[in-house]
């Protein structure tokens, strides 16, 4: 099966499991997947972010901020992933407004022909968003399950879920499986 054609941006920042970042990094392009790592770069050209546990680094180039809405939709996937990536993207300067990536990932799921992706606690991006997974069923780490219920999400104890155009993962350890089900909801789409 070639995925060829689709394209997918995945938000990235420090402190990320480098077991998923780099599953991801190959498992989608084996697909023919354009992948697209997106974060906040601070008017810098590029910033270098080290991995939690190996140190790893990974350079970025591109940021979701001041993304058109036609950028935005050619991307037939946005992905959060595990680990501490969502918490440090979900810092504001103003917190009486969303983060910029929350807002970023708030209109991604405004778009409903892009799929979206939160694995583990990636699902922290979105707490100042709640309406996004209210009273829909999602699954996340263990140590956020009351979180997730807190935000008024539906808590399902399985690795993978799928409600629609959201498709949730346990931990970043279920990577291969999220990413299957990303892989195998593009290609039916």
């Amino acid at each position: 099966m070639s995925l060829a054609g689709k394209k997918i941006g995945i938000l990235i920042e420090g402190d990320f499991y480098e077991k998923e970042i780099f599953y991801y990094e190959h498992r989608f392009a084996e697909e023919g997947i354009e992948v697209h790592w997106l974060t906040r770069l601070w008017g810098q050209p590029s910033l270098t972010f080290l991995g939690h546990e190996y140190r790893a680094p990974f350079e970025c180039h591109e940021s979701f901020e001041g993304m058109s809405d036609a950028e935005l939709r050619s991307y037939d996937a946005i992905i959060v992933p595990s680990g501490m990536v969502s918490d440090r993207l979900r810092y504001t300067q103003d917190v009486n407004e969303l983060a910029p990536a929350t807002a970023f990932v708030k209109r991604a799921f405004a778009e409903k022909a892009i799929l979206k992706g939160i694995i583990c606690h990636g699902m922290w991006l979105i707490a100042s968003a709640p309406e996004l997974v209210r009273g829909r069923p999602v699954v996340v780490h263990n140590n956020l399950v009351g979180d997730a219920r807190n935000m008024g999400a539906i808590y399902t104890d399985q690795d993978v879920v799928v409600d629609g155009d959201l498709v949730t993962g346990r931990t970043g350890g279920h990577c291969h499986l999220f990413a299957r089900k990303i892989i195998d909801l593009l290609a039916e789409r």
